[in-house]
């Protein structure tokens, strides 16, 4: 029954976009094959369900590949943080998770950051999104911003139009020690400090300026070989934490190692090769990007996209109250969703390419 809810799911979808005839995926399905609507993008199936599915919560696949049951809602606003981009409905993640992003504000605010901006932590089931990222698919991954919260409630129209402070020098890879403080490194290092944090994402720049404050000392070598610089990530940071133990379908990462992370790997972002561009082969056509669809994903993803729903967001927001129970016996079953006809590339740039006069 789960698995034709969720051809059933698909197939709306599809009808939605006028694409792909449906008998032939009815057939296919139950030959135990990849179905012809299985060639729809995965983006268009979950990058428009509005709510989670109410099972227990799981994270299936890699943080780039795969998608998440049981998911909740971190709420719009707590007294130490506040979610931006409402409008995209990404501020769902693994129960786990979102406790953390909740202990981090707290702690934040003891350590002298003013409070949390939120940005994209997971779509309602997770999977490849409409615009804007290749991971953050499993609930375990959230964007941080790096602009401290304000001593006001932001209107929804000011969290969807507000933007990220960088905190780089213009045209340099270099942190700008202008708009740098120390509440930064802060709340740098809290993050990092978890066990359950696998990795950070920042900028090099902002690895850097990391290394220069707290790479002297190697007892700080277990929390700072967690920031990985990586391209972008100067307006924000994002925190992955480890597949969780309810998930045995999570595929992990491989570790960060050991050391400090300041040596020539960190170098090696300083010089030329991590920003030139691909140098194609004479004569060649530039390949057109793959379309990742259901069928690329764990099988399991069908099952979560076909799953009940809860009947109201309430439910599943991850707040005092929250009863997944009450979420579940009180469960409805999902409706398609509506997919316009021009639909929305992913877009993700990188590699970016290296600021004028950078070293």
């Amino acid at each position: 029954m789960v698995l034709a809810s969720a051809l059933h799911f698909a197939q709306a979808v599809l009808s939605s976009a006028g694409r792909v005839a449906l008998v032939a995926g009815t057939v296919a399905l139950a030959a135990g094959t990849a179905p012809a609507s299985a060639q729809t993008a995965a983006k268009e199936l979950f990058g428009r369900v509005p709510l989670p599915s109410v099972e227990k919560p799981a994270s299936h696949g890699f943080y780039s590949k795969g998608c998440i049951a049981g998911a909740v809602a971190i709420p719009v606003d707590g007294p130490t943080w506040q979610a931006m981009r409402l409008e995209r409905n990404r501020r769902w993640g693994h129960p786990k998770l979102i406790a953390l992003l909740e202990r981090l504000s707290r702690d934040a605010v003891q350590d002298g950051w003013p409070g949390l901006l939120l940005g994209d932590i997971s779509q309602p089931r997770g999977g490849p999104m409409l615009s804007g990222h290749a991971s953050h698919q499993v609930g375990l991954d959230a964007d941080i911003w790096l602009t401290p919260m304000p001593d006001r409630r932001l209107s929804r129209e000011e969290r969807a139009n507000l933007s990220a402070t960088s905190l780089l020098k213009k045209d340099s890879l270099e942190v700008d020690p202008k708009k740098w403080t120390d509440a930064h490194g802060r709340l740098l290092r809290r993050a990092a400090s978890y066990d359950e944090v696998q990795r950070i994402f920042i900028h090099p720049g902002i690895k850097k300026k990391m290394c220069d404050l707290y790479g002297g000392s190697r007892a700080n070598d277990v929390w700072m070989n967690k920031l990985r610089p990586y391209y972008g990530h100067h307006y924000h940071f994002h925190v992955r934490v480890f597949c969780p133990d309810d998930s045995p379908n999570c595929k992990p990462q491989q570790s960060t190692g050991s050391g400090n992370g300041c040596g020539k790997s960190l170098a090696w972002w300083f010089t030329d090769e991590p920003w030139a561009p691909a140098d194609p082969k004479p004569g060649t056509k530039p390949a057109k990007p793959r379309v990742v669809t259901l069928n690329d994903l764990p099988k399991s993803c069908a099952v979560v996209l076909g799953d009940r729903a809860p009947a109201d967001e309430s439910l599943v927001t991850f707040t005092a109250g929250y009863d997944p129970q009450l979420a579940r016996a009180t469960a409805v079953a999902v409706k398609a969703p509506t997919v316009p006809k021009n639909n929305v590339p992913i877009i993700v740039p990188i590699p970016a390419v290296k600021p004028k006069g950078a070293g």
